[in-house]
């Protein structure tokens, strides 16, 4: 294990498509694919419990969890949430990660809305990469997708971070058949344009409200056919065997086009992660059923060797792969906002 995710909240201000599905543009997408009869209501009212901040990991805690685990192997932190800007003073919390000697790599996967307020802070604090979501240039889709009027805030913020010159800046779009697919190529040109890393990512069943359907995942295969009849674009040639997406260039000019298909293409063979939740749980897996529990550990007088040997435990356990599209597929019962992507 060399990469772990640090979720630091399970709240977002954003309710998109393939994670908090709860608008009514959702519940109108969703209307339109389901059985009428059999389903005509697919989007259930949910009131959402967010975790209490007492039960939310200190900075302190996440940066003794980060310490530990870099002592052991991991190498790579990233900051997810919910929406990491929604924890105040997240930057504080950068600062303490920069420092820890072992961390090669510290970024952060944000929907950007905050991004602009932030920006110039979180890479004075030691803020490596960032990864904004981004799943379409148009407004009126946005909206639909995210279920808010974002675009704009979401487009300075990236405007910022190129400025500020992080080693890089990465665009990603969860692909949604009839939603967002007609626009591959244009969020494409708009990444390439500005010498960027975009990504496109199948979409997995990760929702709150549980309506993934197989169906609606645009395969990362027709994805690439698209972009190469469009562009020049030649592979990109890895040395890091835990590589999740499949990559390309264009022949000419910067930017970069990566494909990440865990659902038809799984990578679990080589899956190097490992996840910290917002309340002090490690996921081995985006798709685990079970979590395991360390809060009680940090705040119950665990020894820092008693939290090394947990961690060791909990991933000789890690699955050897996920069983999306296997008849004994079970969803995890919290969302990716939840869970930390």
């Amino acid at each position: 294990m060399r990469d772990l995710r640090v979720s630091v909240t399970d709240r977002c201000n954003f309710r998109c498509l393939y994670c908090l599905p709860e608008t009514e543009e959702a519940a109108n997408f969703y209307r339109s694919r389901f059985d009428p009869v059999k389903n005509p209501n697919p989007l259930q009212k949910i009131e959402h419990l967010w975790k209490p901040r007492d039960e939310l990991l200190s900075f302190e805690e996440i940066e003794r969890v980060v310490r530990i685990a870099v002592s052991v192997g991991i190498e790579k932190i990233r900051l997810t949430g919910g929406e990491p800007l929604l924890r105040k003073d997240v930057e504080r919390l950068v600062r303490r990660l920069a420092a820890i000697p072992g961390v090669k790599d510290l970024a952060m996967t944000t929907n950007g809305f905050l991004f602009k307020s932030k920006g110039e802070i979180l890479r004075a604090a030691g803020l490596q990469r960032v990864s904004f979501s981004l799943d379409s240039l148009s407004p009126e889709n946005f909206r639909k997708m995210t279920g808010r009027d974002g675009l704009s805030e979401v487009l300075e913020g990236i405007d910022l971070a190129r400025s500020l010159q992080f080693e890089a800046v990465k665009i990603n779009a969860v692909v949604i058949q009839g939603i967002n697919d007609h626009e591959i190529e244009s969020l494409a040109e708009f990444a390439l344009r500005k010498g960027m890393v975009m990504r496109y990512i199948e979409f997995m069943p990760l929702d709150s409200q549980k309506v993934w359907m197989r169906d609606l995942v645009v395969p990362g295969r027709q994805i690439l056919e698209r972009l190469r009849a469009r562009f020049d674009l030649v592979p990109v040639h890895s040395d890091n065997p835990s590589e999740t997406a499949q990559r390309w260039r264009p022949r000419s000019g910067a930017g970069e086009i990566g494909i990440i298909a865990p659902v038809t293409q799984p990578f679990c063979g080589h899956c190097n992660r490992i996840r910290l939740t917002a309340d002090g749980k490690i996921r081995t897996c985006l798709f685990s059923i079970g979590e395991h529990d360390i809060k009680g550990m940090l705040r119950g007088g665990g020894r820092d060797s008693d939290l090394e040997s947990r961690l060791r435990d909990i991933v000789g356990v890690k699955e050897d792969r996920h069983h999306i599209g296997e008849p004994e597929f079970q969803q995890p019962a919290r969302s990716m906002s939840c869970i930390g992507g």
